[in-house]
């Protein structure tokens, strides 16, 4: 839904903003910073497991979320790499509906939109091209100005290139 892309980069910012007030409470005002008591929770209660390793993921992910971050890697790197929001978001949610003990309403409502989400991106991916569609090969990028670029395509043997303005 691209009406809602716009709305995934502040979104992500958002919850890991959440995350970074809500983990070193954890390690403060619970832990009072002591590692071996940290790692002892960590290994012996799932959900601060699943809390641990939802921050842990969603760090590189708010690290390299910007656009020079996706010129530095690469844009397909940047993609695969940022595909860890799917297992953060999942680890979140496990964490959330293992640490209440009784109400789980609002930890199932999350989940389940979750759920939905994922489940939408699964679908949508899987989407079959128009039968005319043709992939191309990115050769080079020359960078003409600071805001034009040349790409140059390989196209596939006995192919040839309809474009019209329908197609854009």
């Amino acid at each position: 839904m691209p009406q809602l892309a716009q709305f995934r980069r502040m979104l992500g910012l958002f919850s890991f903003f959440y995350a970074s007030v809500h983990f070193p409470t954890y390690l403060w005002l619970d832990k009072f910073f002591d590692g071996s008591e940290i790692l002892a929770d960590i290994t012996k209660r799932p959900f601060i497991t699943m809390g641990f390793a939802s921050v842990m993921l969603m760090l590189p992910l708010a690290l390299t979320s910007t656009a020079a971050w996706i010129g530095r890697l690469g844009a397909r790197r940047w993609q695969r790499l940022h595909r860890l929001v799917y297992f953060s978001g999942i680890a979140a949610v496990l964490h959330y509906y293992w640490l209440v003990k009784s109400d789980i309403r609002l930890p199932v409502s999350y989940g389940a939109i979750l759920a939905l989400l994922l489940a939408s991106r699964l679908f949508a991916s899987r989407i079959h091209r128009p039968r005319n569609a043709t992939t191309l090969t990115l050769m080079e990028i020359r960078r003409e100005t600071g805001d034009t670029a040349t790409l140059r395509f390989l196209m596939p043997e006995n192919t040839r290139l309809n474009a019209s303005r329908d197609n854009f």
